[in-house]
C-alpha cells in the first residue's frame, strides 16, 4: 500500500472548522474513491496543526484517485474555494507499506 502522511497547519483558529469540512465532505468522497484514511490526529504542541494518513493500493492507482478527486465538481465547484484559504502549509510524505503495517 502507498500511504501519504499529511501534516497541515491551518491559518489561526482554523482547524476546528477545517476538519468539520474534511469530516462531513472530503473524507465520504475519498473513500467514495476508494482511498483509506487515518485521523484526523490533532497536535497537542499546535492548536493549529493536524495530521492524517490517506492510502492508496498502489502507486498507480494513487494518481488515478488523486485526480478523480481534485478533478472532480465536488472539489472545484465546492471545496477548493472554502478549504485551501484556511490552510498556512501542507507536507506530504509518501510511503510504501508493503508489509501492512498501517492497520486500516
Amino acid at each position: 500500500m502507498i500511504v501519504e502522511m499529511r501534516t497541515y497547519q491551518t491559518r489561526p483558529g482554523m482547524r476546528t472548522r477545517f476538519i468539520e469540512i474534511f469530516e462531513a465532505k472530503t473524507r465520504p468522497e475519498h473513500e467514495r474513491l476508494g482511498m483509506c484514511i487515518m485521523g484526523p490526529f490533532l497536535s497537542v504542541e499546535n492548536p493549529d496543526t493536524f495530521f492524517f494518513m490517506r492510502g492508496f493500493p498502489d502507486i498507480e492507482s494513487r494518481e488515478t484517485m488523486k485526480a478523480t478527486f481534485y478533478e472532480g465538481r465536488l472539489w472545484k465547484e465546492e471545496l477548493e474555494g472554502v478549504l485551501m484559504p484556511m490552510l498556512e502549509n501542507c507536507d506530504v510524505v509518501v510511503v510504501d507499506d508493503p508489509d501492512g503495517r498501517i492497520a486500516w
